[in-house]
């Protein structure tokens, strides 16, 4: 069996996978703001597991300092937690080892798995916040991804601010007073594919994928603003500039997890 937890700066899952990467058991909470608090409730969230023995565990945490040589998160984005070692913690609490890596990039490595190969795939997480990747021939590019959407910078209402301020799940709940599941007018959903073609022509321009992948909690309903995404995104096509496909995550809410369980085997060697 696999540990895979996926830590969102509003919920985290945690699932016990089988050998073929089958969520076996799952359980959801909201993420504690106290890191020590965190460790506590994920201990109790295991001991529920019928299975306790794990070859190996996968976290996907939102991390936007990571400093890899040493495994130690720094800052995080929607979460106050500061320099904590996520990887030691974690290994004493599930008593197996543990590979620790960017959410949205596990979410992405996740989804390469399920096309072709050779793809060079940008997946998008709008959720609580706004985090990206590139995976390229099914492997995680680490120099793409770990800001997300706190660093990138764009005009917006006259005034330069973050990408994720304005275009993440909880901009949206800010702006209209709902969430994106309570979302259903046009209006609406053009502005919000408007806010989020402002960031993703820049990354589509910067990183050449094949196929965008859009996940999260906003992202679950794409079909609600593709046609206007598109739209936004064609507007600023060039001869130089190709829009790729746009694609919704087929694992949605539970990317990150899986994608725990695949890097988990791509870095402690396991090829069963």
């Amino acid at each position: 069996m696999y540990l895979g937890i996926d830590v969102g700066g509003t919920k985290t899952i945690v699932a016990a996978l089988d050998d073929s990467g089958v969520i076996r058991e799952r359980q959801k909470y909201p993420t504690p703001k106290d890191y020590q608090e965190f460790l506590k409730q994920l201990s109790a969230s295991i001991e529920t597991f019928s299975i306790k023995d794990f070859i190996a565990a996968g976290i996907g945490i939102p991390v936007t300092n990571f400093s890899r040589q040493n495994e130690i998160a720094h800052s995080f984005s929607n979460l106050p937690w500061k320099d904590v070692a996520v990887k030691a913690d974690l290994e004493k609490l599930a008593n197996c080892p543990v590979a620790v890596e960017n959410d949205a990039k596990l979410a992405g490595l996740s989804e390469s798995m399920l096309r072709d190969p050779t793809m060079h795939l940008l997946y998008l997480t709008v959720s609580t916040g706004i985090g990206f990747s590139l995976i390229v021939n099914r492997k995680i590019d680490p120099n793409v991804g770990d800001s997300g959407g706190r660093l990138m910078v764009f005009e917006h209402r006259g005034t330069l601010v973050p990408w994720e301020s304005f275009a993440s799940g909880k901009a949206i709940v800010e702006t209209f007073g709902k969430q994106a599941k309570d979302i259903h007018d046009k209006d609406t959903w053009d502005q919000i594919a408007r806010n989020i073609c402002q960031g993703l022509i820049e990354l589509i321009a910067i990183t050449e994928p094949d196929v965008v992948v859009i996940g999260g909690s906003v992202g679950v309903y794409l079909d609600r603003f593709i046609d206007p995404l598109n739209k936004h995104l064609k507007e600023l096509e060039t001869p130089l500039l190709k829009i790729p496909p746009i694609e919704a995550a087929v694992r949605a809410e539970d990317a990150v997890v899986y994608g725990c369980y695949d890097y988990a085997k791509e870095v402690f060697g396991i090829t069963q």
